[in-house]
């Protein structure tokens, strides 16, 4: 027998070895996307309890995404300087501090404060993550991994925009659904823990290599890009613009417009009963409908990146997926339509494009600057998750209705739908790369 036969089932180099760290390290991103979402998932309750705007609660996502900006430069260096674990352990403890002085603020300036603290860890956690999988799987089964840990990590999301609410009207208080934020960052850190010590020892056994960080901007390589690239980049911008900007105040527009509770009238007194109830909040009830959008995400990535990979149209795909948008937010601001149903195809639109968009760039960018491509359009992209938070807000504070929000968010629609088929046309130019299928356009 040998040495890793003998050794057992739990062996550093058996598939259920890597396999349970990969369920870890899903998890360290569990908490922050939970904490994420949560000031959106009870706006309502936090425009009534603390006397404030839409704009202030735009504003907290705008806090988040100035901290991320500046995180595209220092985190990827971090984890170079002192390694991946700690790193992590770094950015972990960051996020927890974060979310924690957002439960305690009694004040905006002090949730701005913790906003932006928790910012810098939670991003770069996400970077850090990326790291600690191209470690263990690189070679393997790399592509599952990324949408195993995606999954789980949306499902933050999910259960945030479902839970929150129901926590805070449980215990009679907004805290308590930011305590709830707190304590899954909490869990999100033990994890890390976890892998931490299954990484130190699988690292006895195994010739593991330290992954450097792939999404580095490097000034230099900036100027070479061509012109395709930044075609890509202006529709990252737009659409994500349109995406999580509208999300963050999403609940109060369908509470406030639609009257849907924040939560189920009728009290769940059993296991069963509670799931019930939460699969059925998901189309009545303000959180739930936001919702949407992430578990058609979660279900339907995976799905459409594999046909992108199989049937290439990559272009087109994000010309399709920007022209939904369009009609999508018009029909939210301007009529009565139930809005699970806009919602549904908002959710295939936020699959699709992202889906076809992210894969573009190796096709587009030498491979030696796929890095700083990767690492600059995350920084545009936040550059705009800055700025439409607060505006969405602000129009609604200032219109009183959410229509201009959504003449906003249609506007990003058409600018991105144009973008689209800029990249379209360029696409020619090139000789059809991005709408071959990934083997062929590998190749050419």
């Amino acid at each position: 027998m040998t040495e890793i036969e003998r050794s057992g089932f739990f062996h550093p180099a058996k598939p259920v070895y890597r396999f349970t760290i990969l369920f870890f390290v899903a998890l360290l991103t569990y908490g922050s996307y939970f904490a994420y979402d949560s000031l959106g998932a009870i706006a309502p309750l936090l425009i009534k309890a603390l006397g404030i705007g839409r704009e202030q609660i735009g504003a907290t996502y705008s806090a988040y995404s100035v901290a991320a900006i500046f995180t595209v430069f220092i985190g990827g260096i971090i984890i170079d300087k002192i390694g991946t674990r700690r790193a992590s352990l770094l950015f972990s403890s960051l996020v927890v501090l974060g979310a924690t002085i957002v439960a305690l603020a009694n004040n905006m300036t002090m949730i701005y404060i913790g906003r932006i603290i928790f910012g810098m860890g939670s991003e770069s956690l996400v970077v850090a993550q990326s790291s600690i999988l191209a470690r263990w799987f690189k070679g393997k089964e790399l592509a599952l991994a990324f949408g195993i840990a995606l999954t789980l990590s949306r499902l933050g999301t999910i259960f945030s925009f479902n839970l929150e609410a129901s926590i805070a009207k449980h215990f009679n208080s907004f805290r308590a659904a930011l305590w709830a934020a707190v304590i899954f960052t909490i869990l999100s850190f033990l994890s890390n823990v976890v892998y931490v010590v299954m990484d130190k020892h699988g690292e006895k056994y195994l010739s593991l290599k330290e992954e450097g960080v792939e999404e580095k901007i490097r000034l230099k390589d900036i100027k070479e890009f061509p012109r395709a690239y930044w075609y890509v980049v202006l529709l990252c911008v737009t659409f994500y613009s349109a995406i999580f900007p509208f999300t963050s105040l999403s609940t109060d527009f369908f509470h406030t417009k639609w009257g849907l509770p924040m939560t189920l009238t009728a009290a769940a007194s059993g296991f069963f009963l509670q799931v019930k109830n939460f699969f059925i909040g998901i189309y009545r009830t303000a959180g739930g409908i936001t919702s949407i959008i992430m578990i058609a995400s979660a279900v339907l990535a995976p799905i459409f990146g594999g046909m992108v990979d199989r049937v290439g149209r990559r272009a087109s795909i994000m010309i399709l997926g920007s022209l939904m948008m369009i009609p999508t937010y018009l029909l939210m601001g301007f009529t009565n339509i139930y809005p699970a149903w806009p919602m549904i195809v908002l959710g295939l639109a936020f699959s699709l494009v992202p889906a076809a968009m992210w894969p573009t760039v190796p096709l587009i960018v030498k491979e030696e600057r796929v890095g700083t491509a990767f690492g600059l359009m995350t920084m545009i992209q936040n550059i705009g998750l800055m700025l439409f938070p607060y505006l969405n807000g602000k129009l609604r504070d200032m219109t009183h209705t959410y229509k201009a929000s959504m003449v906003m968010f249609a506007f990003l629609g058409v600018v991105g739908l144009i973008f689209a088929i800029l990249l379209k046309r360029e696409d020619k130019k090139m000789g059809g790369i991005l709408e071959m299928p990934g083997i062929e356009a590998a190749n050419s």
